[in-house]
């Protein structure tokens, strides 16, 4: 019997080229340190989108990774890509599917930066393709300074399943994203930034929905660690 609960962990992927000659996956080792930390067992999801009802079957929760690349906006009405708009539909088929399989089986789901956005997507909702373009006098999402600290801060939603967990009203984030949340579809904002960019979303409708667009990984507030026990205890 497993004393931990099994965390699927979705990878980032990159085509032939650069570090192999042969295409890729990889993340960066402080997520599955976090969820480590937090009592998870984390194995690597591969990207097969007809495996994903099979893998959430074994697993029992799922954490939805960032990167740099971008949603389709295809996937949720947003019509022609922006420039600045990076795709990688292998991944976002997969991703996609796990998250709907995931929701459907009321199986715990973390989005992580991209993956909140995603998550978004899996609740009906929809994005802001460039932020610089469709957000006046915006913050610098994709902040100068290292992502090892904070970019800005974010106010929280009292009330909500995010505000529960880290028990305070504002939080320092980092962050690293020219995309954001426009709507949560059928789940609600839970966090914004001070020029209005939606932070963190969730679904009270779910055992455990929870998207954050920064980095809990890097543990950059003390309260970051609480998002991933918080999560990981879900799981069991």
């Amino acid at each position: 019997m497993r004393t931990r609960p099994l965390i699927g962990v979705t990878l980032d992927s990159e085509p032939a080229g650069g570090w192999s000659k042969l295409p890729w996956y990889a993340l960066r080792q402080n997520y599955f340190d976090a969820v480590i930390a937090a009592g998870g067992l984390p194995v690597a999801l591969p990207h097969e989108p007809a495996l994903a009802a099979a893998y959430l079957d074994e697993i029992d929760g799922l954490l939805v990774t960032g990167g740099a690349f971008d949603v389709d906006p295809a996937l949720w009405g947003g019509g022609a890509p922006h420039p600045k708009v990076t795709l990688k539909p292998g991944r976002t088929d997969f991703e996609l599917a796990a998250t709907r399989a995931a929701l459907a089986k009321d199986k715990p789901v973390l989005g992580i930066c991209g993956g909140q956005q995603l998550l978004a997507v899996a609740f009906g909702g929809t994005l802001i393709q460039h932020i610089p373009d469709e957000v006046p006098g915006a913050l610098a999402h994709e902040q100068p300074n290292p992502r090892t600290e904070p970019g800005h801060e974010v106010a929280i939603t009292a009330g909500t399943l995010l505000a529960r967990i880290v028990g305070n009203p504002r939080m320092a984030v980092n962050s690293a994203h020219h995309q954001a949340v426009a709507t949560a579809g059928s789940g609600v904002i839970n966090a914004v930034a001070p020029d209005g960019v939606v932070e963190g979303i969730e679904h009270p409708g779910h055992r455990f929905a929870l998207g954050v667009q920064w980095h809990p990984e890097y543990a950059i507030d003390p309260r970051d660690p609480s998002i991933f026990t918080a999560f990981v205890e879900a799981s069991r």
